[in-house]
């Protein structure tokens, strides 16, 4: 006879295996599909921080049609200028490479007689000191120019994608009372959108004045291409946690190249210092307010996404722990414990 206390279906271990499995199985799935779903999580992060355009005009009395057209624009010009600043420091960082090519080569060897001095063995300091090698920047380099032309060519879907979500997102706001099917949806997708696009608008605010004051750093210094690397201080801002770090290596190795350690440590120190000052204490509570998780789930969302769907998950990541995190946790009231340590502030 069976044990009336125990409730019926699965037991909770079964379930949740259930669910682990069936996490593995949609994530290999995005990962074979991530070309395809790169391009329209794009759109839909441009068209979601577009959108607010829409509300001011329609008050004004302009046209629907009219009012969608404008968001479109101004899609397409964040998508413009974006483009703009990768090509400008792609071409530039392509270009530079051969001209310092012989002192990357000097100093890799510099490095590697000064590893092998302290005692490591060939292989092992080969290895570090083939990080400057001029081949291996070359290469580099080659993977830059064809993965900024891999953009190039997913950018027109991108514009599509931009163009249809904005027309649908026009015909959401004319619907019914609830757009998501009910108020506790519609509050949870308000909730989402207003994150991802706050998310945005702090870090592309932190991130010009970090690339403002880095790019000055590097121009009185004397280091070559500074607006490259402001460029870089940009777009990196929008990676947590080590955005700072991947912004910072190009730079440095640069400077010891063209001045030798004392320049290298110089930046190294002074990048540390605005940086870290500015992304490290400052801007981690306006993002924390913004979005609502610990410094921890963002840094295991870089690795995470990054793994699932390549170098565009590092810049994506926030808006997609947000959105499993709208759709899997915030409707269910029995995860209020879970929210509570991802470190959703509105968690019951």
């Amino acid at each position: 006879m069976a044990d009336e206390a125990t409730p019926p279906g699965l037991a909770r271990g079964t379930r949740l295996l259930l669910t682990v499995a069936a996490a593995v199985v949609v994530f290999v799935g995005i990962w074979f599909a991530r070309d395809l779903l790169v391009p329209v999580a794009v759109a839909a992060v441009v068209v979601i921080i577009a959108h607010p355009v829409r509300r001011p005009l329609e008050r004004r009395g302009w046209p629907s049609w009219l009012a969608t057209t404008v968001v479109i624009l101004v899609g397409y010009a964040i998508l413009a200028v974006l483009g703009l600043l990768l090509v400008v420091a792609s071409a530039q960082f392509v270009a530079m490479l051969p001209e310092y090519a012989d002192e990357l080569q000097a100093t890799a060897q510099g490095i590697l007689g000064w590893l092998e001095s302290l005692g490591f063995s060939s292989d092992a300091a080969g290895s570090a000191a083939r990080a400057i090698d001029p081949e291996q920047l070359l290469s580099v380099a080659t993977g830059v120019a064809d993965a900024v032309l891999g953009a190039a060519t997913a950018f027109f879907f991108v514009l599509a994608y931009v163009l249809f979500m904005a027309a649908d997102a026009s015909r959401f706001s004319r619907g019914g009372t609830h757009v998501f099917g009910g108020a506790l949806a519609d509050a949870i997708g308000a909730r989402y959108f207003s994150g991802v696009r706050r998310y945005y608008v702090v870090n592309a605010s932190f991130g010009a004045v970090v690339a403002v004051l880095d790019g000055l750093l590097l121009w009185a210094l004397g280091i070559p291409a500074p607006i490259t690397w402001a460029i870089l201080a940009f777009v990196t801002n929008f990676i947590p946690n080590i955005g700072f770090v991947i912004g910072l290596i190009p730079p440095a190795v640069l400077a010891l190249v063209v001045g030798g350690w004392p320049l290298a440590i110089t930046v190294v120190l002074a990048y540390s210092l605005i940086n870290v000052i500015l992304q490290e204490f400052v801007q981690p509570k306006f993002v924390s307010d913004a979005v609502g998780l610990t410094l921890t789930i963002t840094f295991v969302s870089v690795v995470f996404w990054t793994l699932v769907l390549g170098p565009m998950g590092a810049l994506l990541c926030i808006p997609l722990t947000l959105l499993v995190r709208a759709l899997l946790l915030e409707p269910d009231p029995r995860a209020g414990t879970l929210r509570h340590l991802i470190g959703d502030p509105q968690a019951p």
